[in-house]
């Protein structure tokens, strides 16, 4: 009973804090809220929105960066999968890939900024050389109007994404089989997996697919340091309008975030309309026999694209790591002059309660979350349940843009009188990090061989202790690498931070894009790695507690 309670809470917890946020944005968007004295229904602020200097451009600007991203990022996936052939250079593609998952996107942002701007390393390391460059160009990189730096950004983080969701999904499929009886009729490798893999594995990762495309629509974080600034993005605005003094500002907000809901509607709408196109018209490429043409593209673009999407996320956390320290650096040099720790000496001592605060709604978060996601999957494996029908709702607060039902999440708080408090920040939290440490530990609790616990069950043991000392123990490396991929997107977490804290609840993510602004490099660097440190230890620590709990028990290290 308590474990199929535990479901039903898991599902209220997705849907109900999701349309209640969504009704009530939708209703101020119409000019109701008793609270700020709207009482009738009316279009005022719709009229005040349309008039907005700059939103067909906002719009445009994150209708396209959806599209763009998702696209990109799904191509470079793809074009690895058909390429790798489970090499020594595949696997360490993938190694290094991975880890940039737990990198939270707000330090991707900055590490990229540091790495592409007109005084960045980039142009440092082929300055003057290979540019003749003796000062920094007098080109807008980051923050160009055409949002390609924000795109870039969300490329660097959505591709690792992409392909862990898909390496996730390839087993169901048994890929080596399919390849192989390709081969067998003289197709490529390449083209083999395109043709016979590729097809069943799309519809098991649309849903993540879906969630790049919401993300990257309207997305505030990244926006706000790698995006346009005039005008920002259509979540940047929103954002402006909500926290603006003027409170009657809040009715265009909710019409902004309204129509930021009907962007990303409009960003998956036309992907579906293109997953239609494209099916149409690759029917034929399918089957028209061709079994080598542009093989060769495909073996060296697969791991090129990938390795320079890696090589260039890591070479923005080492430039991250470089101006963190850099003392005297004058341009062109390629590094700086000096080295000192005074810029950490100067930040830490005033970081120690944004630290302590994300690291304890992060650790509660997680903890709340693993709770009911094993108590799920639990009651699913011991009555042996088919697979979960409603899983497409662990994504409904991936798919909604945050700002179009966070807006409302506030608004319905300080309807009931709840103020802004650090218990309200972890519930938000909690949207975001179920559906992760779900995805992440599902299919381990899937795999783990049931006769296990049948023996234990045979043996006397209760069903609970059979839970305790049987099935947890041998799961232990995949929950604890599952609530590493939880805290990490916790500690990632900008905008319900921000909105349901009040911005009373300081986190290491909001101060370091609060002094985004400041154009101090050598301390948004210092607080960009402390963000990065804190999901590489907790990564860390899921790698060392198994191999230190069974460390004469070496299959359980990481049994799944």
């Amino acid at each position: 009973m308590i474990l199929r309670l535990a479901s039903i809470l898991l599902i209220a917890l997705l849907v109900i804090p999701v349309s209640a946020g969504l009704s009530m944005v939708l209703l101020p968007a119409f000019g109701y809220l008793p609270v700020l004295g709207g009482n009738t229904f009316h279009l005022e602020a719709w009229q005040t929105l349309w008039a907005h200097a700059g939103l067909q451009r906002s719009v445009l600007l994150s209708y396209f960066s959806g599209l763009i991203t998702a696209l990109v990022a799904l191509f470079i996936v793809v074009l690895f999968l058909a390429a790798s052939q489970g090499t020594l250079l595949d696997r360490a593609i993938r190694r290094m890939v991975s880890p940039l998952l737990a990198i939270p996107h707000a330090a991707v942002a900055f590490g990229l900024a540091f790495l592409i701007a007109p005084s960045g390393l980039l142009v440092r390391w082929v300055s003057p050389g290979l540019t003749g460059w003796e000062r920094p160009p007098d080109l807008l990189i980051v923050n160009d109007p055409l949002g390609l730096a924000l795109m870039a950004g969300l490329i660097l983080k959505e591709v690792p994404f992409l392909l862990l969701m898909s390496l996730a999904a390839l087993p169901q499929l048994r890929p080596e089989q399919r390849v192989t009886v390709a081969r067998s009729l003289g197709y490529a490798p390449g083209i083999a997996w395109l043709k016979c893999v590729f097809p069943a594995l799309y519809p098991l990762i649309r849903l993540p697919v879906y969630a790049v495309i919401a993300y990257a629509t309207s997305v505030v974080d990244m926006a706000l340091i790698l995006g346009p600034t005039l005008p920002p993005t259509l979540s940047v605005s929103v954002l402006t309008w909500f926290n603006d003094p003027d409170l009657n500002r809040r009715f265009m907000a909710s019409a902004g975030a309204v129509l930021q809901f009907g962007v990303t509607l409009a960003a998956l709408l036309t992907w579906w309309l293109g997953e239609q196109g494209v099916k149409l018209l690759c029917q034929r490429w399918l089957a028209n026999g061709s079994r080598t043409s542009g093989a060769t593209a495909i073996a060296f673009g697969g791991r090129a694209l990938l390795l320079s999407v890696t090589l260039l996320a890591i070479s923005a956390l080492a430039g991250l790591a470089l101006f963190s320290v850099a003392g005297f650096w004058r341009f062109p040099d390629a590094l700086p002059g000096t080295f000192t720790l005074d810029h950490w000496l100067r930040i830490l001592p005033s970081v120690a309660t944004p630290l302590i605060n994300t690291l304890s709604v992060g650790l509660a978060a997680t903890l709340i979350a693993a709770v009911l996601v094993v108590a799920t999957l639990e009651h699913a494996a011991r009555y042996q349940l088919p697979a979960w029908r409603a899983q497409w709702l662990l994504y409904l607060p991936l798919i909604v843009p945050q700002v179009a039902f966070l807006f409302g999440l506030v608004v319905a708080a300080e309807s009931v009188a709840i103020r802004p408090q650090q218990a309200l920040v972890v519930a938000g939290h909690l949207l975001f990090v179920v559906p992760y440490l779900y995805l992440s530990l599902s299919e381990a609790y899937r795999r783990l061989d049931p006769r296990w616990f049948q023996v234990a069950l045979s043996l006397g043991a209760p069903p609970w202790r059979a839970f305790w000392q049987v099935r947890l123990p041998l799961l232990l490396a995949p929950l604890l690498t599952a609530c590493a991929v939880s805290l990490a997107v916790s500690i990632g977490q900008y905008l319900p931070t921000l909105l349901l804290g009040g911005g009373r609840i300081p986190t290491i993510t909001t101060e370091a894009v609060a002094m985004a602004s400041g154009g101090n490099r050598r301390l948004v660097a210092v607080l960009a790695l402390l963000q990065t440190l804190l999901p590489f230890i907790g990564f860390s620590l899921a790698l060392m507690i198994p191999r230190l709990v069974w460390a004469k028990r070496r299959q359980m290290r990481g049994a799944a």
